[in-house]
């Protein structure tokens, strides 16, 4: 979210009083979802849903796949209509909270994530996500008040603060709404490959990427900045020199950290940069968060490196 937006998965279905064609579909759907096959996933929900038209969990799964392809609009709608008709669900509530959030509709998200606990008072996951709200808007105020006053000090200090802690998370999007359907793990995407050139560069930009993460799960500060290019976009108007004393900090404080990426799509534009999107899964001794997250990249001296790097 906000952190934002989702480990999108399969649900494993144990419906004991349903249809076996009806529950083999759903179970279809949801191990296609979990491979990135989205086209059959949908095709499996929807006939699903044409002999049980109303089940929450078949209309869930539907929502999430709609989700996971971008369309935010119709994932929207089909969450809602599962507030109306179950209310005492709260993870419809939580996945709309997500949505929100990914596209920057923070007071919505909030009140969203409020209404779902109100629901489940003891659901776990729509407290974080709810903490990752409230922290990203704070962290929109502390960029206001630096915008008013730059040379606020502690307002900059807050601001690092947030953006390192939450800036980067993304709230969780549960994969299971009923109680008969249990959490999945988070699936693999690849990067696209149109053509066999194209290939080679995703691979190559994936490659780099990678080397990022690992340079970063092994502490190797030095390793780690090398990645960013010298015309790297640092955020707000922090100067590089800043900017790298405080990545160096927040990497050789943890006792540990490990950095994974996740569903990692490529997009070129033309042969020296690309845009890379991915699940960024960060954990430490200190902090774990799930964030989606934008690498823009240039190739420059045989090697891609990092022009800009987005949150949420």
């Amino acid at each position: 979210m906000m952190s934002f937006a989702a480990r999108l998965a399969g649900i494993v279905c144990a419906l004991a009083c349903a249809l076996p064609a009806f529950a083999n579909d759903l179970e279809d759907a949801a191990k296609h979802l979990k491979a990135g096959q989205h086209k059959q996933a949908l095709e499996r929900v929807n006939k699903a849903l044409a002999a049980k038209p109303r089940d929450p969990q078949a209309r869930f799964l539907k929502g999430l796949i709609l989700t996971e392809q971008g369309n935010s609009k119709e994932a929207i709608d089909i969450f809602t209509k599962l507030t109306q008709d179950y209310p005492e669900l709260p993870e419809p509530y939580n996945n709309l909270a997500v949505i929100y959030a990914s596209q920057g509709q923070y007071d919505r998200a909030r009140a969203a994530l409020e209404q779902s606990i109100r629901t489940h008072p003891s659901y776990a996951t729509a407290y974080e996500n709810l903490g990752d709200v409230y922290a990203k808007l704070a962290s929109q105020a502390y960029d206001k008040a630096l915008q008013i006053d730059s040379s606020n000090t502690a307002a900059k200090n807050k601001l690092s603060l947030t953006r390192e802690l939450v800036g980067r998370p993304s709230p969780t999007m549960m994969a299971a709404a009923p109680k008969e359907a249990a959490k999945p793990e988070a699936p693999k995407a690849v990067a696209e490959k149109p053509a066999a050139q194209a290939a080679d560069a995703s691979e190559e930009v994936l490659k780099a990427v990678n080397g990022w993460a690992e340079a970063w799960s092994k502490k190797d500060a030095d390793a780690y900045l090398a990645y960013y290019a010298k015309d790297f976009k640092t955020p707000g108007t922090e100067a590089r020199a800043e900017w790298e004393k405080s990545r160096r900090a927040r990497i050789t404080a943890p006792k540990s950290i490990a950095v994974g990426v996740e569903s990692a799509k490529v997009t070129l534009s033309g042969a020296e940069r690309a845009t890379v999107t991915f699940r960024q899964n960060y954990r430490s001794d200190v902090l774990k968060s799930n964030t989606r997250k934008t690498l823009v990249m240039v190739r420059a001296n045989g090697r891609w490196q990092i022009v800009e790097e987005k949150s949420g």
